[in-house]
């Protein structure tokens, strides 16, 4: 049996709201921007890059949307989908891919999507929030064996698999768009986000709260409710030791179902869709493997 296709998109808005759909001349229908997962390319990136290069606008991707499967030619395929908004634009060329982009009223789009699998896609974007704002937990990436290391814990830094995975992850969180930067203090965290740090040219703050020997999970999970309290697009570092009572916490104290399996391995990351006082989506993600794994809630 031929591999799936893999394929990543999103369903587009702007205030109004009204969605943005595209025509591909080559089989005469409207739906929305999406493309094929290339060899090594993490599926995040795809969203992003398929959506600039067949609009002419930068996205923010917003909550997870389902996955949607159909056969093409015999094979499966798969595309991966989010919610997501424009931020900038580039500006739109037709081109032979993709002739046409039109913004429509909700009732409008609904009844120009040429395909029923996206006419679903759709009503289950309508059922969540437009508007969330992403808390991303990201537990630090690879800093060598433990036992290895002679000097203070706090010291331990990266390894060179775990720069690679710090340079990767700056462009995948950058996806969600711009974030305050919270980290553990310890070097191996720090390092981890220091490469978004200077991508964003915004400052890194520590916090013990998240921060291995210094707190506790009472103490983390109490710290990331005040953070959400505050409503502001947020990325916070911290250590496998603390991640999985963090995330679960998170989940039953706003009501939200926990994961199977809330813990991350090193470089992995939760993207945590909220919406106003309440969790609207779920999903997991590695650096350098196209997903790790994703989930979405309404």
């Amino acid at each position: 049996m031929a591999d799936a296709i893999h394929a990543a998109g999103a369903v587009l808005w702007r205030d109004g709201p009204e969605i943005g759909l595209i025509h591909r001349p080559r089989y005469d229908d409207w739906s929305f921007p999406k493309g094929k997962v290339e060899k090594g390319e993490h599926v995040l990136r795809t969203a992003v890059r398929e959506i600039e290069e067949e609009t002419g606008l930068v996205p923010r991707l917003g909550r997870r949307l389902p996955t949607s499967g159909y056969l093409v030619g015999g094979r499966d395929k798969q595309v991966d989908y989010w919610s997501a908004r424009p931020i900038a634009e580039t500006g739109f060329t037709p081109n032979e891919e993709v002739d046409r982009l039109v913004w429509l009223p909700v009732e409008d789009a609904e009844a120009r999507l040429s395909y029923q699998r996206d006419v679903d896609l759709f009503r289950e974007f309508l059922r969540g929030p437009l508007h969330t704002w992403p808390l991303v937990i990201l537990r630090h990436a690879e800093a060598g064996e433990k036992r290895q290391w002679r000097e203070p814990d706090e010291l331990r830094p990266l390894d060179e698999q775990g720069r690679a995975e710090s340079s990767a992850l700056a462009g995948l969180l950058h996806s969600y768009g711009p974030a305050r930067l919270i980290s553990s203090a310890t070097a191996r965290c720090l390092e981890t986000v220091l490469p978004y740090s200077r991508l964003l040219r915004s400052p890194l703050t520590t916090d013990l709260a998240f921060t291995l020997g210094e707190t506790s999970a009472d103490r983390a999970v109490e710290r990331a409710l005040d953070l959400v309290s505050e409503g502001t697009p947020t990325v916070l570092c911290t250590h496998g030791e603390v991640v999985s009572d963090l995330v679960a916490g998170l989940c039953k104290e706003m009501g939200e179902k926990v994961p199977d399996d809330p813990g991350l391995r090193k470089s992995e990351f939760w993207v945590v869709h909220m919406d106003t006082s309440s969790i609207a989506a779920l999903e997991r993600h590695g650096p350098l493997r196209k997903m790790a794994r994703a989930s979405a809630t309404t």
